[in-house]
């Protein structure tokens, strides 16, 4: 792996992490923007850790980074699923963001599709997750407005931190009846049968689940889009093309502005570029 920007004064030097409060995309203070890419090497986990860590966050603040895979003419998914256009590295960086993370946020969808399991417990991120206080695993959170998920999937029966599902109040009362007898923690984040997106960061930094991984699918991460709530997007974009019509990594309803995002880093390895993008805030007129 070889870091492509910010590029560093040395090109033998390990790779430090930009400040992540830095509010765009210039260079830290004393690092160029001009001069040779890294050398071409297999970062350690805490490397690829040390560059992805989240910004200093506050008792009631909350982060929600998307992570996602999508080919070079743009798909998010082939044969129904992303791991077609995925690759070692992209897997490495997969698990790493789900090492720094209070909690996984996905779609039911892509439980369905993707045969999610619960979070595992791994050894190089237990010291990490200890100093900063978080559990042994990040939560799975799973958003579904109808609740037609198998409660009967390890996902619910034998996950090391209990799975939340996060679902409207008219959710059907037999389905969030078996929800609750599976185990899992149920959060309403919307008054009617429908999921608010706009809630969902809210309520799990309520729970101290403060440092949010969305990994979709498309139509989630657009509604979190639509909603203004997503701060920062890590895209992987692969070597590979696909032709067909699967969705774009976003598939939801239109933004009337375009979402401003700003480039914090870029990595590659293997012909697969490791994208990092923070939201411009805008300050209120």
């Amino acid at each position: 792996m070889r870091r492509l920007f910010p590029l560093t004064a040395d090109p033998t030097s390990a790779p430090t992490a930009r400040p992540t409060s830095a509010p765009t995309a210039a260079a830290p203070a004393g690092v160029p923007l001009l001069g040779a890419p890294d050398s071409d090497r297999e970062w350690s986990l805490e490397e690829i850790a040390e560059a992805y860590g989240y910004p200093p966050l506050g008792p009631d603040e909350a982060w929600l980074r998307a992570n996602m895979v999508s080919s070079l003419d743009g798909a998010a998914y082939h044969d129904g699923a992303s791991q077609p256009l995925s690759g070692a590295a992209d897997m490495r960086v997969f698990g790493v963001l789900r090492g720094l993370a209070d909690a996984v946020v996905v779609g039911a969808q892509t439980v369905r599709q993707e045969g999610y399991r619960p979070a595992r417990a791994r050894d190089a991120f237990r010291a990490r997750r200890k100093a900063a206080g978080q559990p042994i695993a990040p939560a799975i959170a799973v958003v579904s407005s109808g609740l037609e998920l198998d409660f009967d999937t390890p996902l619910f029966t034998d996950p090391l931190v209990p799975t939340l599902v996060l679902t409207g109040a008219g959710a059907p009362p037999e389905r969030l009846a078996r929800a609750l007898r599976a185990g899992a923690e149920v959060l309403l984040a919307g008054e009617g049968a429908a999921v608010d997106p706009a809630r969902v960061p809210g309520l799990l930094a309520e729970r101290g689940l403060r440092r949010q991984l969305t990994e979709g699918g498309p139509r989630l991460l657009g509604q979190f889009a639509a909603a203004g709530v997503l701060d920062e997007l890590c895209l992987t974009v692969s070597p590979r093309v696909t032709s067909g019509h699967a969705a774009r990594i976003t598939d939801g309803p239109a933004l009337e502005v375009p979402a401003d995002f700003t480039l914090e880093s870029l990595l590659e390895e293997s012909g697969f570029l490791f994208t990092r993008y923070r939201k411009v805030r805008r300050s209120p007129e």
